[in-house]
């Protein structure tokens, strides 16, 4: 895992990439913002999508809102950073609008775009 803090005007954000699957399930989300907040103080994370299991992107396998109310749980805000174009569902076309609409969790193309989102979230 390639992990890179941004600071800016008392935000700071951990932006993380990995080849390597980091969130699998419930407890390796737990785990991930527990080794954040320790290490790094970050309330906000940038991840890229590969670095998630990929049933997260099938919403009927119910991780997607498992994993993300952890992280509104523990007022953490996240950007999955990918093409999500792949995906062909509705539903989760709907999902990925709806949580860009909010302030805790966006789906973006690009690190820069995750950056800004975060940056100005509230």
């Amino acid at each position: 895992m390639k992990k890179q803090i941004i600071k800016n005007n008392g935000v700071a954000i951990a932006v993380l990439h990995s080849d390597e699957l980091l969130i699998t399930d419930t407890q390796s989300a737990l785990d991930l913002i527990a080794l954040i907040n320790y290490d790094d103080d970050c309330q906000r994370i940038a991840i890229n999508k590969e670095a998630i299991i990929e049933d997260f992107f099938k919403l009927s396998s119910g991780i997607a809102g498992e994993i993300l109310q952890k992280f509104v749980n523990y007022s953490k805000k996240i950007a999955i950073i990918g093409d999500f174009s792949i995906y062909t569902s509705k539903p989760l076309k709907d999902f990925i609008y709806e949580c860009n609409q909010g302030n805790a969790v966006f789906f973006v193309p690009d690190e820069q775009t995750a950056i800004n989102k975060l940056l100005t979230a509230v």
